[in-house]
């Protein structure tokens, strides 16, 4: 995976919009509750979000899409966004991080996906809490929150009364939660990989190991930053997000730590897979270049033998004896097997013993 950056041009003034080339245009789903009832709807235009700012329910306004500038800029300047908060939104990808402005606060998220390739991508939200809503802003609908509308629907209680806070909390949770499965996926293939490497270690191993590697890269770089989000959440003095969502930004930590911790180990175990493979790739080497050395060094001295009796010399009475070509055979096999078994004696082929070690 690589990170391509949507950027502004160089010099550009603070709050300059870079939208994604691939952005479709927003879709604007609204919803508005509290604890007797929830209300869903879809608007076209920015000025239809006018009427939703004094109502005191809470509103969710997602905003899947980044292709229309004029639309974006136009809910920004319904819900008093700072420039430098729409440029979070639109700008993807961006760190995680967390910013208090006086009338709102942002923070940046971003959770994995598994395309069906198994191609690794890390898609943006960007939340901004009010004191009476809560916008999303994504590149498009990836999912993230379906679990969540789910719950409003169901009339979940915390959800539908604690407003906009717990809202973004639960939101937050929830991307939080994407990143174990595909973590604990790339732990489960590391361990078939180990037995790969030593049972069969074919490049194609090695090349999964890479990109397994790789992909838990991608992860620890944008964990670790979410993580430290999540701590300054806790730290902060935040009307938006209030002291008593404290204790469930703090189980939602605990768990972003495990799988840090769980994608570091795993980085480590995938680059000593990496070294045992070479590892075991350079020992067989290894003991193929000996077994062929210990044969080569059997066969030159009955080269040596052959080459002096196959001398065009009219005087070698060996030359004229019939038993001599027998003779020489055994000469010759018995020069074989007494290097054979010397051989063995110092552990250098066959198993090696107390013979081996005595000798070496």
């Amino acid at each position: 995976m690589t990170f391509s950056k949507s950027r502004p041009k160089v010099g550009a003034r603070p709050g300059t919009l870079a939208i994604p080339r691939d952005s479709p245009r927003p879709r604007i789903v609204v919803l508005q509750f509290d604890e007797h009832g929830i209300e869903r709807f879809e608007i076209e235009n920015a000025s239809d979000l006018e009427p939703l700012r004094g109502s005191p329910k809470t509103t969710w306004v997602d905003v899947a899409g980044l292709g229309d500038e004029a639309l974006l800029r136009a809910v920004a300047s319904v819900f008093g966004l700072h420039p430098l908060a729409l440029e979070d939104a639109v700008n993807v990808p961006q760190r995680a991080k967390t910013e208090v402005y006086q009338d709102h606060q942002v923070v940046v998220a971003r959770a994995p996906r598994l395309d069906r390739a198994g191609r690794l991508s890390m898609p943006q939200v960007c939340f901004v809490i009010g004191d009476r809503y809560l916008l999303t802003f994504q590149e498009r609908n990836f999912g993230f929150f379906d679990p969540i509308r789910e719950r409003l629907h169901a009339g979940n209680r915390p959800i539908r009364t604690l407003g906009p806070g717990y809202l973004a909390y639960a939101m937050i949770g929830a991307m939080v939660d994407c990143y174990y499965p595909i973590a604990q996926d790339l732990s489960d293939e590391l361990e078939d990989l180990e037995d790969l490497v030593f049972e069969n270690p074919h490049p194609d191993v090695l090349t999964r190991v890479h990109v397994v590697r790789r992909q838990l890269l991608v992860l620890r770089r944008v964990g670790r930053p979410q993580r430290e989000v999540l701590v300054s959440l806790m730290r902060e003095d935040s009307r938006f997000l209030p002291e008593s969502l404290h204790v469930y930004l703090r189980d939602t930590l605990t768990q972003m730590s495990q799988i840090v911790e769980l994608v570091d180990s795993s980085r480590e175990w995938a680059a000593t897979l990496a070294e045992a493979y070479l590892s075991h790739v350079s020992h067989r080497t290894n003991e193929i270049m000996k077994m062929l050395t210990l044969m080569a060094s059997i066969f030159i001295p009955l080269t040596f033998v052959a080459g002096i009796y196959g001398m065009n010399f009219d005087y070698m009475p060996e030359l004229h004896d019939r038993r001599g070509y027998y003779a020489v055979l055994v000469v010759m096999a018995v020069m074989a097997a007494a290097m054979v078994w010397y051989f063995r004696r110092r552990g250098w082929i066959g198993t090696s013993g107390s013979h081996g070690s005595e000798g070496s």
